[in-house]
């Protein structure tokens, strides 16, 4: 009868072990395959923000624009004596912009009073001096009418009469 030799521990140890890096090859290519689908989640993400946007672009440019016509303005001109009646149409964003500002409309007729009777009838007779107005007025209707208030978006500004006399 023969006996089976004892197998050495140093042989079970060696038929055991693995190399290091087949230890760690399946947590690699788990780490791999993350960062891939992570970064396909990014650029899938990316993109879809970029055509949402681009949507929302076409729908805006779609849409017609809405006017607000203001009253005619009856104004004493700075200097000497001669006063300009003006009528103006605000071209805005939206028709909740048109609502926002007939809140405050009190406070654009103010403000708007204000800036057109600090000029002279020579500065705002031009073509230049028309357009320069027009800038004036679009960045006092812009400003918020109360703190924390967003601005008012403005795109545009119609002189549609313009008499000085």
């Amino acid at each position: 009868m023969a006996t089976a030799a004892p197998k050495s521990s140093d042989a079970d140890a060696g038929a055991d072990k693995k190399p290091a890096w087949k230890k760690w090859l399946p947590i690699a290519l788990l780490a791999l395959v993350g960062a891939g689908a992570a970064g396909g989640w990014f650029i899938w993400k990316g993109s879809s923000k970029q055509e949402s946007h681009a949507e929302e672009q076409a729908a805006a440019a779609l849409q017609p624009p809405v006017f607000h016509p203001l009253e005619p303005f009856t104004v004493n001109l700075n200097g000497d004596g001669q006063f300009l009646q003006i009528a103006l149409t605000l071209q805005l964003a939206s028709q909740k912009e048109v609502e926002h500002l007939k809140v405050y409309l009190p406070q654009v007729r103010s403000r708007l009073l204000m800036l057109i009777s600090s000029k002279t009838g020579e500065e705002i007779s031009s073509t230049e001096g028309k357009q320069h107005l027009i800038e004036e007025i679009m960045a006092a209707v812009r400003e918020p009418f109360a703190p924390g208030l967003p601005e008012v978006k403005i795109s545009n500004v119609f002189i549609t009469s313009f008499v000085i006399q």
